[in-house]
């Protein structure tokens, strides 16, 4: 989907297009994540902002801290080229990497005991003559 070429947004504008509430969009402000001008006591958002909410969701779908996704999307306004910065972004990812590789081992864990519950109820079933019926 095309990006809209608006250079301003307001609050409801914003918490539409990225599914959010006001309040969540005044919480990442209060962390430092976004920073929109003043109308009166209307919020004007930028594109910057908008981008930096974009970026902001990207890094909670992947379980990152509201601190790590401010360093990531303040890295992401600099340029981008330069190695400390792609050295720091990798290491990131691969923290979040194992971290969700550790979380995938422990559901399939969780998932063979239940599978082995599953059958050993069956079993007694069985054992007792009453087969399992469908639910």
């Amino acid at each position: 989907m095309a990006e809209p070429s608006k250079s301003t947004y307001t609050i409801t504008e914003l918490a539409r297009e990225f599914g959010l509430t006001p309040r969540a969009i005044r919480f990442y402000e209060e962390a430092g994540l976004l920073s929109p001008r003043r109308q009166g006591r209307q919020r004007v958002y930028a594109q910057r902002d908008r981008t930096r909410l974009k970026l902001t969701q990207r890094g909670k779908r992947l379980g990152m801290s509201l601190a790590e996704i401010k360093e990531l999307v303040t890295m992401y306004e600099s340029p981008r080229d330069t190695a400390p910065q792609l050295r720091r972004y990798l290491e990131v990812l691969a923290l979040h990497r194992r971290d969700i590789e550790d979380r995938m081992a422990d559901l399939q864990a969780t998932m063979a005991e239940i599978g082995a519950y599953e059958a050993e109820a069956r079993a007694l079933l069985r054992d007792l003559g009453d087969e399992e019926r469908p639910a």
